[in-house]
């Protein structure tokens, strides 16, 4: 005998228990719509499929309405999802309160009570800096068939504004190369053909401070060093996980021989080719000498100065080692003798140095917030075997050893598996995906907090270089691209890869500035 669908009374719930009265003012919902009360879902439906009339057998009839429940509250969500990609984009409001409290965003005190519950204003800042260094990956010429393969592709005075980032209120003061002479295939490009901007170089980053607006709102003048790192394949950890090197090798002036860093990085850092125009000084010695003349010049206007470094991947190495190294030569000190904040922001980088090397750069009062995703295996090495998570007596016994690591600073731990946008996948490259951080870090709000996107930034971004947005949110995988991949219609009717400007690469005096800093010896 087959039996109507009930009736449900207004305060029938399946899936809870019975609640209490609602109060007298209810909640704010969160940004991401609260989800429609099953109650509500399923009468909706009833009246849109005129399940009302539907007669189930009895012996089904509970598992039934709880089956239809369930897809309707996955439905729902779904819905909600695509809503959210239409709504929209909004930034936090904050800029009146940073001038005041920049010096605990940067880790004044250790960025104590800011990470759970998230710190609005922090977000918002990790956020920031973040699209600093993505910029970075959407400014990098990848294409092999291209002849400026490995460079940037465009100046350094329209940088910003070419990426769509005209209201980033900062200016490009440098860009930043390296020698591709390491083993480093998966890190360095180059062209296929015989004609190509330079045989040795390759872009990794650049150098810039804040406008005269930017200034004010942030309440100093700010120095951001961005260094580019690796935008997918990950066979770099394993090119680079050789063996700790003193610093002191190098020429970075420490005197205790026992601080030392991974080889690879160290050489990345150090290494030059005197016959190549772009890479002829290090990028230690472009670094150093840059931040020198922007400090000197900043302080003497008597303007307060922070330095920011950032960097995902291997840059977040890089970021790591040239934040210790301007502490450790003295560049931070400004010519009133005071020292400038040095604040590293990291997104999924690896162990850089050892435990000497973790307590001088803490030491130097340099400070570190690494933004990870637990289920990203780069920030687990190197080191595996020994680290900063070895009780105390294995880790001093395993100091001296060539594979003994541990991590600087603060860690912001964050779960892409919380995200209800990004589909269960087991490609590592999504997990270690910067747009993929940046979107966790939109949307975390403390241990246990439901997940929802503070700024409403845009989810379509994280599908920018990478397969991880849910199939029915229907954004493309590696959607980002130029325009036929860069080629233009020529006069003739023929199709071509046009000329570019011409590459910045250094300052006339550099040679100068290397001297008066005592690089000229540098390795």
């Amino acid at each position: 005998m087959a039996i109507p669908l009930p009736k449900l009374p207004p305060s029938f719930n399946p899936l809870s228990h019975p609640s209490p009265p609602p109060p007298l003012s209810p909640p704010k919902p969160s940004l991401l719509v609260t989800l429609t009360s099953p109650r509500l879902i399923l009468s909706r439906t009833l009246r849109s499929t005129n399940l009302s009339n539907t007669r189930l057998p009895s012996a089904t009839k509970d598992d039934s309405l709880s089956s239809i429940i369930t897809e309707l509250e996955a439905e729902q969500e779904a819905e909600e999802e695509e809503d959210l990609l239409r709504s929209p984009l909004h930034r936090p409001d904050d800029d009146d309160r940073l001038a005041d409290r920049w010096r605990e965003i940067h880790g004044s005190d250790d960025w104590a009570g800011l990470l759970d519950p998230m710190d609005p204003l922090l977000r918002s800042e990790l956020i920031r800096y973040g699209e600093f260094a993505q910029a970075c990956y959407d400014g990098f010429d990848y294409d092999p068939f291209s002849r400026y393969c490995g460079s940037c592709k465009y100046n350094r005075r329209k940088f910003f504004g070419s990426l769509g980032m005209d209201n980033a209120g900062y200016e490009i003061t440098r860009y930043l190369y390296a020698t591709s002479n390491l083993n480093l295939s998966n890190f360095f490009t180059q062209t296929r053909g015989s004609k190509t901007w330079s045989q040795k170089a390759n872009w990794i980053g650049y150098i810039a401070v804040s406008d005269d607006d930017a200034t004010a709102r942030l309440g100093r003048r700010d120095i951001v060093i961005a260094w580019r790192g690796t935008v997918t394949r990950l066979e770099w950890v394993a090119d680079l996980m050789d063996f700790l090197r003193p610093v002191a090798s190098e020429g970075i002036p420490c005197s205790n021989p026992e601080v030392k860093v991974e080889s690879g990085f160290l050489d990345l850092y150090t290494d030059k080719d005197p016959t190549c125009r772009f890479c002829k000084y290090s990028a230690r010695q472009q670094v150093l000498t840059e931040v020198r003349r922007l400090v000197e010049q900043c302080t003497k206007a008597g303007e307060t100065v922070s330095i920011t470094v950032t960097g995902h991947s291997l840059g977040s190495a890089l970021a790591m080692l040239s934040a210790y190294d301007i502490a450790e030569t003295g560049q931070d000190v400004g010519v009133d003798g005071e020292k400038v904040a040095i604040t590293v922001f990291s997104f999924s980088g690896p162990r850089v140095g050892n435990g000497r090397f973790k307590e001088r750069f803490e030491g130097l009062g340099v400070k570190a917030l690494r933004v990870v995703n637990v289920h990203d295996t780069v920030p687990k090495v190197p080191g595996i075997l020994f680290n900063e998570h070895v009780p105390a007596f294995f880790r001093k016994f395993a100091e001296g050893l060539p594979w003994s690591y541990s991590h600087v600073g603060v860690e912001l731990a964050l779960d892409h598996k919380r995200s209800p946008f990004l589909k269960d996948t087991g490609d590592p490259s999504c997990f270690h995906n910067l747009e993929a951080h940046l979107h966790l870090l939109d949307g975390y709000h403390g241990s246990g907090v439901r997940f929802f996107l503070a700024s409403k930034r845009d989810p379509a971004l994280v599908n920018k270089a990478c397969d991880f947005l849910k199939d029915h949110l229907m954004v493309p995988p590696f959607w980002r691209q130029d325009e036929n991949k860069g080629m233009i219609r020529a006069h003739d009717g023929r199709w071509v890869q046009p000329e570019r400007q011409k590459i910045d690469d250094h300052p006339p005096d550099m040679h100068h500035h290397i001297g008066r800093l005592g690089l000229d010896k540098d390795h």
